[in-house]
């Protein structure tokens, strides 16, 4: 198996690996292997934040997640392919998501 990192694949590369983790992640999860589905999971969403175009990602503004009907993050900076901010409605704890979870807000619901 080829060992490149994210950053160092063309998109053709990452769409491929982005799939070969969906399809590991289905058999897991078939399997009921909840963990290696998760970490599958995990994996596909950072490859797949190799193929966000970075300046999409607006500093100080609102975002949906992906997955999370009703739940809002604000960017407060990036660094690497994570946004740092933190869920509207929460404690305001600091974290860090993969930018390809977030959604535009004008975006359908």
């Amino acid at each position: 198996m080829n060992e490149l990192t994210y950053s160092a694949m063309s998109e053709p590369e990452l769409r491929q690996e982005i799939a070969n983790l969906r399809e590991r992640a289905r058999k897991a999860e078939q399997l009921g292997i909840v963990n290696e589905y998760a970490v599958y999971e995990r994996k596909a969403l950072l490859a797949e934040a190799y193929l966000v175009d970075l300046s999409t990602i607006i500093p100080g503004e609102i975002y949906r997640l992906n997955g999370s009907p009703g739940e809002f993050f604000q960017v407060d900076y990036l660094k690497g392919r994570f946004a740092w901010g933190h869920r509207l409605g929460s404690e305001r704890f600091e974290e860090a998501l993969p930018v390809s979870i977030l959604r535009p807000m004008k975006e359908g619901k």
